[in-house]
């Protein structure tokens, strides 16, 4: 069920969210990115994926980065998604942008769950996450796993989180199979669910992971609302400016600068490094 902006004010505010300020937010125009606040670094600890969505905002621990993706500290997903008067654009943290393909070539979409407290009922790409500090085995990269390009931290946060969400089997996803791409840097407040004065939103650095493999769906209805899998002509339809859906900005991004090129010559994408950008940050803000 989705959330009334009222029910996730009264839920920040509860006993375990108290000292926390609303922001009044700045016109869309003056919406910029801030400078992070290195926070202390938990130590490791295993993650099975139980409890509410507010119970893994509170248990998981976002890695977060400076605009360089140099890791800074890190801070639970409540407080990395805040938009505050404190941080008016959140805290700038690692995340991950599955997109796993048929053996027709067919991207594999996700509509989140209504009850998500971030972008609730947006269609999107496959799976869309975050790495976490403290968990075992490690999902960190350091700058040899990025200059390298083999980013295994955030593959395995993928494998675990497309079993989370959509009960895909670590089996059926090796890890040697994804393929990174290049890192996307945004700033997103939720004024669609929220209003002009969104106290919830995204501020990331997304590592992109392309996968080509054959699954079987179990989606967890807490994460994930609907499924479906799309040829590029007919993403193209679902995006026109005429339908009434809606798309999550990470997606979005994506989709109108990187995945039509990417999507053409997936095997090239998926098989060798022609697209590999182990470098570059794309600032889109």
């Amino acid at each position: 069920m989705l959330r009334t902006r009222e029910a996730w004010r009264a839920l920040l505010h509860s006993s375990t969210h108290k000292g926390f300020l609303l922001r009044t937010a700045a016109p869309a125009s003056q919406h910029r990115c801030f400078p992070m606040v290195a926070t202390h670094l938990q130590q490791a600890s295993r993650w099975d994926g139980s409890g509410s969505q507010a119970d893994l905002m509170q248990k998981d621990e976002c890695i977060l980065v400076d605009e360089q993706d140099n890791i800074v500290g890190s801070a639970n997903k409540y407080r990395s998604h805040q938009f505050t008067e404190k941080q008016p654009e959140g805290l700038l943290h690692r995340a991950f942008s599955v997109f796993l393909f048929n053996h027709d070539n067919k991207l594999l979409l996700q509509q989140r769950a209504l009850s998500k407290i971030t972008f609730p009922g947006v269609w999107t790409n496959t799976c869309c996450s975050h790495p976490l500090h403290g968990h075992t085995p490690t999902e960190l990269d350091g700058p040899e796993d990025i200059a390298n390009g083999s980013v295994m931290g955030a593959k395995r946060a993928a494998v675990r989180k497309l079993e989370h969400e959509l009960g895909i089997v670590p089996q059926e996803l090796p890890l040697t199979d994804f393929h990174f791409l290049t890192r996307l840097h945004y700033c997103a407040a939720d004024t669609d669910t929220y209003g002009p004065d969104a106290e919830w939103g995204e501020h990331e650095v997304d590592y992109i992971l392309f996968i080509k493999a054959a699954v079987s769906l179990k989606p967890n209805p807490e994460e994930v609302e609907d499924t479906r899998y799309v040829t590029l002509p007919e993403l193209k339809d679902m995006m026109a400016p005429s339908t009434p859906l809606r798309w999550s900005p990470w997606f979005r991004i994506i989709a109108e600068n990187f995945l039509e090129e990417w999507w053409t010559n997936l095997d090239k994408a998926i098989s060798t490094d022609a697209y590999l950008d182990v470098k570059s940050i794309h600032n889109i803000l």
